[in-house]
């Protein structure tokens, strides 16, 4: 008796389906992107008992013909597709043809659309093989997909799905990831009858931070960057969250590659090395990232639910993202974090800022004049408080600021020199006269009015109170200035008296072989000894006495994956990180006013100053609206 058996078309339909069906949000992934595809901008979803009872998708857009009714129900059927080569510049997010005829042999499927005529027709199929029965039916322009009770002939399937409230959840963040990446739709979900999303298109740029807020909430664009860069065919733009506004887990990194949402190793290798000097350990960036770039650059039929994408130069692409990313990150100064101002890096002509205090907190509040009576002790002070208890508003006055630094400054003046030799001001400080009488704008991050248990120094800028991290801050200054003098002088290289032989595998020799000169570059002189054989010759001075087999295996590796590393500078960075950490200010250093300001103004100029090495935050601000709400003034 033969041990191979033809299947019946509804058992390959049913196994099929496995791929595609997973669960209700599922259906709704297949169903939106063909409605996408239509050309629609506005999608209505009905959800009832998570997608288990009922899912509806009714959309606007072309429709579908009475006769191709019947054959959207059929297997490796499509609009979309027509011969290979249109599998090489795919430009829609569903191609494959399988959806429609999976979920209706695992479902009750109906399917009513029209095309711009007076009359719809609907076609009906429920889990069995045959002909779907197409009748006429009332319907405006567009098409309305109805799935019910999903699984009901295979309930092996069914009883694997979870509560309710677990699959609404999981189609609840599928329409969020696609109204992220079609700013130009509305769409609007409903579940058991409520309301739960009612998301507007979003034509211009303050209209989609809005929406990006709805999907990813407020606090995410009140600490996200924008970015728009383009170069040699490639278009990155989107926004990235501070590092400061670092995630415990990824579940806030959303990126799309020409509207397609993916999660793709190379993309996630080229965003972790951008944030490599700023995050803390552990922790994960958020993003909304969009990337535009040839379709036929890039090859998206790769995996079954095609969320892994293929590039066809993955080392321009990679060093793209990182490029794109590190600038953006590193460009962010003091000033663009303060309340009401914009987070914008871009490198075109279309690339405009968040309006101001659209997602920050609220304006700036100016110093106040002191309007203490003559001769009290407020007024000696530089008092901010009127005699009445309220504020005095006023535009910023260095005057106040000046007497305040100058009390301050003689109660710390006793620094040594000894203690003072240190740190050295990147440039001779003006006197506290010269601050009050020349100055006519308030830095951003203010001036120097205290030194608080020899580890924080306190500022006073427009906004309110400034508080820094001092040997955080001066760590990451020490480090930003010798990462620039290493680059500009290059990197040292130490001849090895005994050259070191590792072994490797033939296609890591080759790689090897290939970038040559990446290696030398880096310090590192490689010689090809085998086949499977490589000699190391020559290593950076930095790098001496560290595990440098290791760290050669571990960039081929990246080399072969990605097509470019990071590990070396990387490593590097790391010693440069050590030194400047052992190299920068104490705790318990008493710092002279002048010596304060001078660390303030270095952070200001300096690249990525919002955080040490170690990703930690290197000053916060206090609001004066922050400072009332917490001695309850004027409530």
């Amino acid at each position: 008796m033969s041990k191979i058996k033809l299947l019946s078309p509804r058992l390959a339909n049913q196994i099929a389906a496995g791929e595609v069906v997973e669960r209700p949000a599922s259906v709704i992934k297949e169903v939106l992107e063909n409605s996408l595809d239509a050309g629609s901008d506005r999608l209505d979803i009905d959800i009832e008992d998570g997608g288990i009872k009922l899912m509806r998708v009714r959309d606007n857009g072309i429709g579908i013909d009475k006769d191709d009714l019947p054959l959207a129900l059929s297997r490796h059927a499509t609009s979309k597709i027509y011969q290979l080569d249109d599998l090489e510049a795919v430009a829609t997010l569903g191609f494959r043809g399988e959806a429609l005829a999976s979920i209706s042999s695992v479902a009750r499927l109906t399917i009513t659309s029209n095309t711009g005529g007076d009359s719809g027709w609907a076609a009906r199929a429920e889990g069995r093989d045959m002909v779907a029965e197409v009748t006429p039916a009332a319907h405006p322009q567009g098409t309305t997909v109805e799935v019910r009770d999903l699984f009901f002939n295979t309930p092996a399937r069914r009883k694997f799905l979870r509560t309710e409230k677990t699959e609404f959840n999981r189609i609840d963040d599928v329409v969020k990831r696609l109204a992220l990446s079609r700013f130009d739709v509305s769409f609007n979900l409903r579940h058991n009858g409520r309301a739960i999303h009612s998301l507007r298109k979003a034509t211009s740029q303050i209209e989609q931070e809005r929406r990006v807020a709805q999907v990813c909430g407020p606090a995410f664009m009140e600490n996200a960057v924008h970015i728009d860069v383009e170069r040699s065919g490639l278009r990155l733009w989107g926004w990235v969250a501070l590092p400061t506004f670092s995630r415990s887990q990824a579940d806030l990194q959303h990126f799309y590659v020409n509207g397609r949402a993916i999660k793709d190793k190379l993309v996630t290798h080229a965003v972790r090395q951008a944030y490599q000097d700023v995050l803390f350990h552990g922790r994960h960036p958020a993003f909304v990232l969009y990337l535009d770039l040839d379709p036929s650059t890039v090859d998206v039929n790769v995996h079954p639910t095609k969320h892994e994408v293929r590039f066809r130069d993955n080392r321009m692409v990679h060093d793209f993202l990182f490029r794109s990313l590190h600038h953006a990150l590193a460009d962010v100064r003091p000033e663009d974090q303060l309340p009401g101002n914009t987070l914008t890096a871009s490198a075109g002509p279309q690339a405009t800022g968040i309006e101001a205090g659209e997602f920050k907190q609220q304006e700036a509040i100016s110093f106040r004049q002191d309007a203490a009576p003559a001769g009290s002790q407020a007024g000696s002070g530089g008092s901010l408080f009127s005699p009445n208890g309220g504020y005095q508003p006023a535009a910023p006055s260095t005057a106040g600021v000046g007497e305040a630094m100058a009390n301050y400054g003689q109660l710390y003046q006793t620094a040594s020199p000894a203690q003072s030799a240190g740190f050295s001001p990147s440039a001779p400080q003006p006197s506290l006269d010269e601050v009050a009488q020349e100055n006519t704008e308030v830095p951003p991050l203010g001036y120097a009015i205290a030194q608080l248990k020899g580890i924080y120094i306190l500022a006073e800028n427009a906004q309110g109170l400034i508080i820094v991290d001092m040997h955080a801050a001066h760590e990451r200054i020490t480090y930003e200035r010798m990462k620039a003098d290493v680059a500009g002088e290059g990197l040292k290289a130490q001849p090895l008296l005994v050259p070191e032989t590792i072994a490797v595998s033939q296609k890591e020799a080759d790689c090897a072989e290939q970038h040559a000169e990446v290696f030398l570059s880096l310090g590192f002189e490689l010689q090809r000894a085998g086949p499977e054989s490589l000699l190391i010759r020559q290593v950076p001075v930095l790098l001496q006495g560290a595990k440098v087999e290791q760290l050669v295996r571990d960039v081929l590796s990246d080399l072969v994956e990605y097509g470019t590393s990071k590990r070396i500078e990387n490593h590097i960075n790391e010693l440069l990180g050590t030194m400047a950490c052992h190299g920068s200010v104490r705790a318990n250093r008493r710092l002279t006013i002048p010596e304060m300001n001078a660390l303030l103004r270095d952070m200001e100029a300096t690249e990525r100053s919002g955080q040490c090495n170690h990703g930690r935050p290197t000053w916060t601000l206090q609001t004066l609206d922050e400072l009332d709400k917490l001695f309850l003034r004027g409530q």
